[in-house]
């Protein structure tokens, strides 16, 4: 296959990338406790510290029954309990409660550890259905509770009408104005405060309407022998509509998965997935679950009506919001040699995870197995390297200009192009 040409031109970055992995990594000092938040000085009403207490106490008990190591990490769990029970019962509201939930399972330096709001687990739920909404995509700051960065705003939607630009972060510390814990009603008019990309603070009102969901899943056949498929989430039918749009694709057209931003999903549909390109009953990975017993995964099939993965050269856009199911993925193509893995490193959140209801209709994620890939590789905290690195900068952001997907179609063309460079010189 052409395509192994191009992994051959990747040797010598590749061992640099391993130079780079084999050092070590900064990370906090442990001896250093998280900063315990004054409680609000709100005083909570007697129904509302009943069910702090029962959220708090079934998040608790849930992590320290069903955590995929009974170690925890080292931490002291009962201690835990001491520290943060007192100040999720004095929580006046969602957001106070919810944030001491997140400061305690931070303790587990998880990912995949979290809890979400009742107005948070509502809007995921009807994700894909027609609702309220603004047109924002945010993603929360990793160094700062109060900051979301805005990564998308779609067209023709209320945050589009009102100026708001990719790049604007939306600062949301509960003092005045809407927060992500709060719910987002038709006709209910949201108080925001912005920060635009030159700095400058930009108090913004938003208007919901109701609007149609946007697909999950989205194929491109604007380029000629290109067919870029855009992944949002690892959701039920992927598998299937992947098939859909592989069929009857001709050997020589150039696929592009796009799993930037992708928060996984359905480990099923990562297989799917997988057996779309690679044969049946090959092993792509192991995961461990508490008890210490070891399952072997194998590509199993479900990409639609497909009997045999397609032949086509890929390509797997990655970045640093790319998670779970949506880095299994890109690294078992990357270790079977089957896809150039193209952009940034990607989370390194991938271990197996379960979400359960709260007592409020929040929502709590668990980490319940550990996972390596078939090559023995553990992405947890290292996530996967890219093969082709595509940072993305701020105006190619704002101007529209995507370097990572030009920069993966010209690296799955470039070997095509020698080829018949090189025909074109051979003698006759």
């Amino acid at each position: 296959m052409i395509f192994r040409r191009l992994f051959e031109r990747l040797a010598v970055s590749a061992a640099m990338s391993l130079a780079l992995v084999a050092a070590p990594s900064f990370a906090e000092d442990p001896a250093v406790a998280p900063a315990v938040p004054a409680a609000a000085p709100a005083a909570p009403d007697r129904e509302r510290i009943r069910m702090n207490q029962r959220v708090f106490d079934h998040v608790w008990n849930e992590v320290r029954r069903e955590y995929y190591d009974p170690h925890l990490h080292g931490v002291d769990w009962n201690e835990a309990r001491r520290t943060w029970r007192p100040v999720a019962l004095a929580a006046p509201d969602d957001r106070t409660l919810y944030r001491s939930l997140r400061e305690m399972l931070n303790l587990l330096d998880d990912d995949h550890a979290g809890a979400a709001p009742p107005a948070v687990a509502r809007r995921q739920d009807r994700l894909r259905e027609r609702r309220a909404a603004v047109g924002l995509s945010l993603r929360a700051d990793r160094d700062n509770q109060d900051s979301y960065l805005v990564e998308q705003v779609r067209e023709g939607s209320p945050a589009a009408e009102a100026g708001v630009g990719v790049g604007w972060r939306l600062i949301a510390d509960g003092a005045a104005g809407w927060t992500p814990d709060q719910d987002v009603v038709e006709g209910r008019p949201l108080v925001l405060t912005m920060i635009d990309a030159d700095g400058a603070v930009r108090p913004t009102v938003l208007n919901p309407r109701i609007m149609e969901p946007r697909p999950a899943f989205v194929a491109d056949r604007s380029r000629p022998n290109v067919l870029v498929l855009r992944v949002e989430g690892f959701e039920q039918g992927l598998g299937r509509w992947m098939g859909e749009q592989l069929a009857g694709v001709t050997p020589d057209t150039d696929v592009v998965i796009d799993l930037r931003g992708n928060p996984g999903g359905r480990l099923m549909e990562a297989d799917a997935v997988l057996s779309c390109f690679l044969p049946a009953n090959m092993a792509w990975a192991t995961r461990t679950s508490r008890n210490g017993r070891r399952v072997e995964l194998k590509t199993a099939g479900g990409c639609g009506a497909l009997t045999a993965p397609v032949p086509n050269d890929v390509a797997v856009l990655v970045d640093d919001q790319s998670r779970s199911a949506a880095e299994l993925t890109p690294a078992a193509l990357q270790e079977a040699r089957r896809a150039v893995v193209v952009g940034a490193p990607t989370a390194g959140a991938v271990l197996i995870s379960q979400e359960t209801r709260l007592p409020d209709g929040g929502r709590l994620t668990l980490s319940r197995a550990d996972f390596v890939t078939s090559g023995g590789v553990r992405l947890e905290k290292n996530g996967v390297k890219p093969d082709l690195a595509a940072p993305v900068a701020a105006a190619d952001r704002r101007a529209g200009r995507d370097a990572a997907l030009e920069t993966a179609i010209a690296a799955l063309a470039a070997p095509r192009a020698e080829q018949a460079r090189a025909a074109a010189a051979a003698p006759l």
